[in-house]
């Protein structure tokens, strides 16, 4: 049996309060193992053995945790790994109807990534995400992971909340994965438990209302704003969501549960939904759902375009590339072309003025004088027609070389560029030559991990 956990004073008793006889169990429950889960990516299918998550369509236990480097399903964004728990959003937006219509989304607090390839997988095709992370060091892992996921209808942007206040009305849906004092993470983080303090409880409480408070003008009358943290107390949840409701035209939106799901369920002015590592398979977690009441304008979209839309004989070129072309719009900007959804440009381009973007749409190809050289972006593209390209499917050992970007020996008759798999999933690009095979997957996210 594993060392009992070494818990904060005062947090055990905030906890003993929250949970009178059951904090017996909750703290036996952080000396036990966590479970390991992942969520599909459904345009990218893989047969995965495993225990369905309840509360998500496309989440699974996995029996015991794998070597995730080591997987090249993984690489290619068949599937990302994510704490049970934290896919119960899913809920909101099945709940809601929100993947009937084509809506605006803003993913707030995004980084690493979880929450918006998430809603990827569940919006309509027709929807506009932006993946915004406030710290700039989280951007990176975060562009990586949505480009992993292949969509075209989303933007990475990296802004302050306050950034999106001058967007009025304009977004259905805002989801705020505010940060938190991480209680719900005490099982599997050291430094979350030894960082801890009722001052940072404090300290986070008040930054998760100026986040909203922020935020709250760009979401449109009628619109739902998501709130979730990964802790427990209530200073940071239900306190947070009173505060709001309180201050301004707003309702809370309840959800039906299955009792089956043991999810905890707090009443009041602020219906919040608390998961408790020794009553669900997940870790510690927290949400609530908000309907915005009050009169709310609605920013004009005045795009002023910077950027000329691709030629016609350069958009004939690469036409083939993507199924469905013609619902994009291609432009050229410093050699590199990118796919936007067509029906959404104006907005995009509407937004790079407003806002700090750092990736919009897919970036599908760089034009040379004489050649188009495909872009990793459209390889892993769920719009990539891959039957107009050479195919070169690769063992696990290929498939892992050509991930820590060494180089592969491979039979193809084809010469130039060819779209290498695993299991059929596209992992990348090689452009083979008479003599060699030129591996052109990205240095910056090569693995260095052996088996």
């Amino acid at each position: 049996m594993a060392d009992a956990v070494t818990l904060p004073p005062e947090f055990e008793v905030q906890m003993q309060a929250l949970l009178g006889n059951s904090y017996v169990n909750y703290k036996q429950s952080l000396s036990q193992p966590a479970s390991t889960s992942i969520r599909i990516n459904p345009h990218k299918p893989v047969t995965i053995q495993g225990e369905p998550v309840p509360w998500s369509m496309y989440g699974y236990y996995l029996a015991e945790r794998p070597v995730f480097t080591l997987d090249p399903l993984l690489h290619a964004g068949a599937y990302y790994v994510q704490e049970a728990s934290s896919m119960f959003p899913e809920q909101v937006i099945r709940q809601t109807a929100l993947t009937e219509k084509p809506l605006r989304v803003l993913d707030l607090c995004a980084a690493p990534g979880g929450k918006s390839t998430h809603l990827l997988s569940l919006l309509h095709p027709d929807s506009l995400l932006i993946a915004n992370e406030t710290i700039r060091g989280r951007t990176a892992i975060l562009t990586e992971n949505i480009i992993k996921w292949g969509h075209a209808n989303v933007l990475v942007t990296h802004n302050d909340p306050q950034d999106f206040g001058e967007l009025k009305g304009f977004f259905d849906m805002v989801v705020v994965d505010a940060p938190c004092s991480g209680e719900g993470l005490f099982r599997k983080d050291e430094n979350a438990r030894s960082e801890w303090s009722l001052n940072n409880v404090q300290l986070c409480s008040r930054r998760q209302q100026r986040i909203i408070d922020d935020a709250w003008p760009a979401l449109k009358e009628n619109g739902i704003l998501v709130y979730s943290t990964c802790t427990h107390n209530r200073s940071e949840n239900e306190e947070v969501i009173e505060r709001l409701i309180k201050t301004r035209e707003a309702e809370p939106v309840a959800l039906n549960i299955q009792k089956s799901w043991n999810i905890g369920v707090s009443t009041g002015k602020a219906i919040g939904y608390r998961f408790y590592p020794h009553r669900v398979k997940g870790e510690g977690f927290f949400l609530a759902a908000i309907r915005k009441l009050a009169l709310q304008s609605e920013i004009r979209i005045k795009p002023k375009s910077n950027i000329a839309p691709l030629k016609k004989e350069e958009r004939d070129r690469i036409s083939d590339w993507l199924k469905n072309h013609d619902g994009f719009s291609f432009f050229l900007h410093n050699n590199l072309i990118r796919a936007l959804p067509g029906d959404r440009a104006d907005e995009i381009e509407f937004l790079t003025q407003h806002l700090n973007v750092l990736l919009a749409g897919t970036a599908v190809a760089t034009a040379g004088r004489d050649k188009l050289v495909p872009e990793h972006a459209a390889a892993l593209s769920v719009h990539l027609n891959t039957q107009n390209f050479p195919c070169i499917d690769l063992s696990l050992p290929q498939a892992l070389a050509y991930l820590r970007k060494e180089s592969i020996p491979v039979d193809s008759t084809h010469t130039g560029f060819a779209l290498v798999t695993y299991k059929t999933i596209p992992l990348g690009w090689v452009n083979v030559l008479a003599n060699r095979v030129n591996n052109l997957y990205p240095s910056a996210w090569r693995i260095r991990m052996k088996p």
